[in-house]
C-alpha cells in the first residue's frame, strides 16, 4: 500500500533501520530486529542506503524482508549522489520487480573517506524526484530540515527547496533529527505558508548514549537544548543513566508532538528493537488513541 493513502486515513507510527555493513555482521541480524519492531505495529519501516551506493542490494533485501514477513509497508530510501541515471534505473527497476512502491528520494552527503566523483547527475533530491516521477509511479517522499539545511542560508531558502520536491512529486516529508519541537513546529507553519500542503512527520532520534550524543552534533547539526545537555554532562559515563534519559526525553519529545497534532511519529532506532520497545511501553495508550 501507498504510505500516502495511509496518511489521508491516519497519522503513522514508524521506524527506521540501516543495512548492516556485510564485514561487520549479518543482514539476517536486522531481520530479528524488523520481527521485534513488528510487535508495535508500525505503519511503515524506512530501510536507509548507503550515499556511496555500496551495498544497495541489502537495502532492497531489508525492504522486501519487510514487504513479504510485516504488516508494515517498506519505505526504501534512495540517495542519489553517487549515482548516475542508469544506476537509478536499474535500482528503480529493481524496487519494481520487488513490489517495492515507496521510495524516499535523498539527495545524501558523500561518505566519509568516498573516493570519487560524487553528485555525477543529480544535484538535488528534487531532480531525482522528478527522474522517478517521469519514468515510474513510486509514492514518493522527501527529507526536510526543522532547523533548516546546513547548505542554505535562511530556513526560505531550504523552504523554497521543499517546495519544489513537493512540486516535483514528493507526498509526505520526514524530517530530519531535531531536540526542541519549537523547530518543527516552527518548520510546519512556514511550509504552510509557502504553500507546502503534504504532510510532514517528525522524526526522532532517542540519545541513548554518549556516542550518539557527538554523532548528532558533529552531523546533523541539531542544536541540543540547555535541559538535555547538562544531564549529558552529568551523566555521560553512565550508560544505564543515559540510556533512561535518552529514552525520557525522546517520550516527552513524542507525547509533546502527539499533543499538537503533529502527523506521526518516526522513530530513529539505529537498529536497536529495545529503544522503540522501551518508547512504546511508556506511551503505548497515547500512540493507541493518536495514531491508530
Amino acid at each position: 500500500m501507498r504510505i500516502s493513502e495511509i496518511l489521508k486515513q491516519k497519522k503513522t507510527f514508524s521506524f527506521e533501520v540501516f543495512p548492516p555493513n556485510p564485514n561487520i555482521s549479518n543482514i539476517t541480524d536486522v531481520f530479528g530486529t524488523i520481527d521485534s519492531l513488528q510487535e508495535y505495529r508500525p505503519d511503515f519501516i524506512s530501510v536507509t542506503f548507503k550515499s556511496s551506493g555500496d551495498y544497495s542490494q541489502n537495502t532492497i533485501d531489508l525492504a522486501s524482508y519487510v514487504k513479504n514477513h510485516t504488516q508494515a509497508e517498506p519505505l526504501v530510501h534512495l540517495t542519489c549522489g553517487a549515482l548516475d541515471k542508469p544506476e537509478v534505473d536499474r535500482l528503480a527497476q529493481q524496487l519494481k520487480d520487488e513490489k517495492l512502491e515507496n521510495v524516499l528520494a535523498l539527495r545524501g552527503d558523500p561518505p566519509m573517506g568516498f573516493e570519487g566523483e560524487y553528485l555525477k547527475y543529480f544535484k538535488h533530491a528534487s531532480e531525482l524526484m522528478a527522474h522517478l516521477r517521469q519514468n515510474n509511479d513510486f509514492c514518493l517522499a522527501g527529507a526536510c530540515y526543522p532547523e533548516g539545511h546546513i547548505e542554505c542560508q535562511s530556513l526560505y531558502e531550504d523552504l523554497v527547496n521543499l517546495k519544489i520536491k513537493q512540486d516535483n512529486g514528493a507526498q509526505f516529508f520526514i524530517t530530519q533529527v531535531f531536540y526542541d519541537n519549537n523547530y518543527y513546529y516552527r518548520l510546519v507553519r512556514a511550509a504552510r505558508k509557502m504553500g507546502i500542503t503534504v504532510p510532514i512527520i517528525p522524526g526522532i532520534m532517542p540519545l541513548v548514549n554518549a556516542n550518539l550524543f557527538g554523532k548528532i552534533m558533529n552531523m546533523a547539526g541539531a542544536t541540543i537544548p540547555f535541559e538535555l545537555r547538562i544531564l549529558f554532562d552529568r551523566f555521560r559515563e553512565d550508560k544505564k543513566a543515559m540510556f533512561e534519559i535518552g529514552i525520557a526525553y525522546s517520550v516527552n519529545q513524542i507525547l509533546e508532538l502527539l499533543a499538537n497534532d503533529a502527523d506521526g511519529i518516526h522513530i530513529y532506532t539505529m537498529n536497536n528493537a529495545r529503544v522503540a520497545g522501551e518508547i512504546y511501553s511508556r506511551i503505548n495508550n497515547v500512540i493507541e488513541k493518536e495514531l491508530r
